[in-house]
């Protein structure tokens, strides 16, 4: 996966050295593992205390995850004078667009694939409860945002790839943030076991899948996912964070609707066959072909139409297409 053209970043300041470069790639894993496990740890006893439940208790864990992760990424950034733009933020309008790209993309590429796979006979579908449905999808979108989308983005497609990319290609730089989003779960679920002894809350499994998932197929879905995410990351030119953002988010929405529907009372289920779960990642690799196809077409919005000339009737006079 290459990445035609270079990050902003890269040029902002002095090439880096490599163990430079792999410290602060490793360090934008390590900041989203101690957010993950120590939000995760400390969440459940805060909502405990104040005497929340359901989606407000839902919401402290999430919100401390990214109000962790969020300012240690401002603070690294900042001791080598840089800031969140850098990094694929930008402003209100870009950033917008970006996330609507992000949203669509994988929205159609899910609805092409599972679409399909209703037809084969593979899903069978339940009638939806609407408003259920709405609900659900507002509140699984604000703590989805929180807990995972934007802090795993900021910190991986965001620290840690610009790290990467300002001494290594784009290919390098896909293998090697995807490389450090595998082994996030891991150190989380390490973190997490340790903050909850310190606070009295119960800790989880340590091991490298949460929840007890099986860890060959977690790891699959995992590399399919981040490969996806950087293609996602690298499809447009302005605020491109927002795209895995929004990637990230629709593909949490989509799976927990589809798949877990029933257990997470979203209003709508799914009845699946068995080898239906292979439908995600075969979506994930169209949303990434889509991705990638995209980011050429940032690259070189009008194409070979750049060498095309239109002769006037005046000598020499030359007419450039109109960049659409």
């Amino acid at each position: 996966m290459t990445d035609p053209r270079p990050d902003s970043s890269v040029h902002s300041l002095p090439p880096p050295s490599l163990s430079g470069v792999l410290g602060r790639a490793l360090g934008g894993g390590l900041i989203m593992a101690v957010a993950l496990g120590a939000g995760t740890a400390v969440g459940p006893v805060v909502a405990d205390a104040v005497g929340v439940s359901g989606f407000a208790a839902r919401l402290v864990p999430a919100a401390f995850v990214s109000a962790v992760a969020m300012p240690l990424v401002v603070f690294a950034l900042r001791r080598r004078r840089g800031s969140l733009t850098d990094i694929g933020f930008g402003g209100a309008g870009p950033s917008l667009r970006a996330l609507l790209v992000g949203v669509g993309v994988t929205a159609g590429a899910a609805a092409l694939v599972l679409g399909a796979g209703t037809a084969a006979g593979m899903l069978h579908w339940s009638r939806p409860d609407l408003p259920t449905l709405g609900g659900y999808i507002v509140t699984n979108a604000v703590i989805a945002l929180l807990l995972e989308a934007l802090p795993e983005e900021t910190t991986l497609r965001g620290h840690t790839w610009t790290s990467l990319r300002s001494r290594f290609g784009g290919a390098a730089s896909a293998l090697g943030t995807t490389a450090v989003f595998l082994v996030v779960p891991g150190v989380s679920t390490v973190v997490e076991a340790g903050v909850a002894r310190l606070v009295g809350g119960e800790g989880g499994t340590v091991g490298l899948a949460p929840g007890g998932q099986n860890p060959v197929d977690y790891l699959i879905l995992l590399t399919v996912f981040g490969l996806m995410l950087v293609a996602a990351r690298t499809a447009v030119r302005h605020a491109p964070l927002w795209v895995g953002i929004g990637a990230h988010l629709t593909f949490l929405t989509v799976n927990r609707v589809v798949f877990e529907g029933d257990r997470r009372g979203a209003g709508w289920s799914v009845q699946t066959t068995p080898g239906a779960e292979l439908l995600v990642p075969v979506y994930l690799l169209v949303a990434t072909a889509v991705f990638a196809l995209w980011r050429r077409r940032a690259a070189d919005p009008v194409g070979t139409g750049r060498k095309v000339a239109t002769v006037s009737g005046r000598l020499g006079q030359e007419v450039q297409p109109p960049v659409r």
